[in-house]
């Protein structure tokens, strides 16, 4: 069973806030690029964390497999999401530099 992570909704602060308005100001490409960082260093954090799982697993250090394959999930999960996201982005500004002026 897949479980997704409930904070997926601060990718997204601006909703219903008004976010438009703070985009059309200059400030959201600042937020954008602010909130890109983040979730890239969680990434970074998950995938430490289970690097570091794995080795104390082997080492014997830890007995607990279940521990370790969540943290190899979550990981996966978060790298998997990384991607789509870059992904779109990538098609977003392909479609952009496709459009007539």
């Amino acid at each position: 069973m897949v479980q997704f992570n409930p904070n997926a909704g601060a990718i997204r602060p601006n909703i219903g806030t008004g976010g438009a308005a703070s985009a059309q100001k200059g400030a959201g490409g600042a937020d954008f690029g602010k909130i890109v960082q983040k979730q890239l260093s969680n990434v970074n954090s998950l995938q430490d964390a289970e690097a570091s799982a794995v080795k104390d697993l082997l080492a014997g250090k830890s007995q607990d497999i279940n521990s370790v394959v969540a943290a190899v999930a979550k990981s996966d999960m978060s790298f998997k999401l990384m991607v789509g996201v870059r992904n779109k982005i990538i098609e977003a500004y392909k479609e952009t530099m496709r459009m007539q002026i």
